[in-house]
């Protein structure tokens, strides 16, 4: 059904609520319970924030025998904030769809910095990828996907192998990565809590995603607000998927012009699916989904 109320009206609510207190909390409170199944809580490594939540579709939902893909999401915050239990509403929007999804948590600027959170997350993606199948989903279906910062360190576990080959594991496990609104390529940096994050100016040139791209890059979906004043679609994803491109990778790329840098992500809870483009049906194609599989 499509909604009563013009999308700008709706989007300009949707940006209110984004813009309040535990903004995520608020939509997280609009979208249903029925649609999925939580393991809260679970231990990728033995420090506080290494800790994960997996959100699974429901047994009835899924074709007898299916292994439905695994994706391993990572939040934003500018490395510095953001909680796993804020993001309920991704886990549900693909776990309702026929996605295994893991949401994970990783260590936080200033108590830690780079590489510190990399670590993090290349840890809980091998630790996705040794569990796929104890999980019900394919091991060669797993994915990982980040919004902002989130999408940084998806794009360093996938691109830069060091990451995950400290874990064992490897990107030539992956099937591909997903960034929304990324920051691959931000030196010098300007921002002060980035600064902290990374160590400026002994921030080392390796820590840009867009050094690591090459022809062994899994493929890639890169979506942006294409009028983002946080991270400059053009000089982030734009270059990102001009270089994995020239490198001969596959890559999707999906441009929003009625979303900004937070509704981008907003825009994947379900009662807002249809908001700025949408955005949903392009992530779930790339990971093999359908969008009306709810």
């Amino acid at each position: 059904m499509k909604p009563r109320y013009p999308a700008v009206v709706l989007g300009v609510a949707l940006l209110a609520l984004l813009s309040a207190c535990s903004p995520f909390r608020i939509v997280n409170g609009l979208v249903p319970s029925g649609t999925h199944q939580i393991e809260a809580d679970i231990a990728y490594g033995p420090l506080p924030r290494q800790r994960l939540d997996i959100y699974r579709p429901l047994a009835s939902r899924l074709p007898a025998g299916a292994r439905p893909p695994l994706v391993v999401f990572f939040y934003g915050g500018n490395w510095s904030s953001g909680e796993r239990a804020d993001y309920r509403f991704v886990g549900e929007a693909l776990a309702a769809r026929g996605a295994v999804v893991a949401i994970a948590d990783y260590r936080l600027s200033p108590e830690a910095t780079y590489p510190s959170f990399v670590a993090d997350s290349a840890r809980a993606v091998a630790w996705a990828i040794g569990h796929a199948a104890a999980l019900g989903a394919d091991p060669g279906r797993v994915y990982v996907m980040g919004h902002s910062a989130g999408a940084y360190l998806a794009a360093m576990v996938a691109l830069d192998p060091r990451w995950l080959a400290a874990n064992d594991a490897s990107p030539k496990q992956l099937a591909g990565w997903i960034g929304l609104a990324g920051p691959y390529d931000f030196l010098p940096i300007g921002d002060p809590k980035t600064r902290v994050a990374f160590d400026w100016p002994a921030t080392p040139a390796d820590s840009q995603p867009l050094a690591h791209a090459s022809a062994a890059s899994p493929r890639a979906l890169l979506m942006v607000a294409t009028h983002d004043r946080l991270v400059d679609p053009a000089r982030n994803s734009g270059a990102m998927a001009q270089r994995l491109r020239a490198e001969g990778v596959e890559v999707t790329w999906r441009g929003f012009d009625d979303l900004s840098h937070v509704t981008l992500i907003g825009a994947v809870a379900g009662p807002f699916e249809w908001l700025g483009g949408p955005v949903l049906p392009p992530l779930l194609d790339f990971i093999g989904l359908k969008a009306d599989a709810r």
